[in-house]
């Protein structure tokens, strides 16, 4: 069966109310939502179940990608808008960029004495060298 280019297999949580009705797949998580006077909301999930595609009746629609630890990494919606992350081996966000121009930029950057050197514009001595 298919729901709004939703592939139906296997089992699911089907709840109705006196407006709408929401369909859930196996672990709880939705997939599809309608209310009775035509608005609709559906859902895309990864293998892991985090959303990867969101669309409604209005047009709208948001896409995420996310990386193997369950990061997200890129965003975009159908309004133009987009962003990208990075993240240091923690986990934490490193570095944010966007279409807007805002860029967050906290990744450790290791330089060389040359490098610092040519970056303060003279030499420097270290102790004990």
């Amino acid at each position: 069966m298919k729901l709004k280019g939703i592939k139906l297999e296997g089992t699911y949580k089907i709840v109705c109310y006196p407006t709408c009705f929401e369909i859930y797949d196996e672990k709880g998580n939705p997939i599809y939502y309608e209310e009775n006077k035509g608005r609709w909301a559906k859902w895309e999930r990864d293998e892991k179940g985090y959303v990867i595609y969101y669309e409604n009746s209005d047009g709208y629609w948001e896409r995420s990608k996310y990386d193997e630890k369950g990061n997200e990494i890129y965003y975009e919606d159908s309004r133009g808008f987009w962003a990208k992350w990075e993240y240091d081996k923690e986990g934490n966000r490193s570095y944010y960029k966007n279409n807007r121009g805002t860029i967050i930029d906290k990744r450790v950057k290791e330089l060389t004495v040359k490098e610092i050197e040519e970056l303060l514009g003279y030499k420097i001595k270290i102790k004990g060298k």
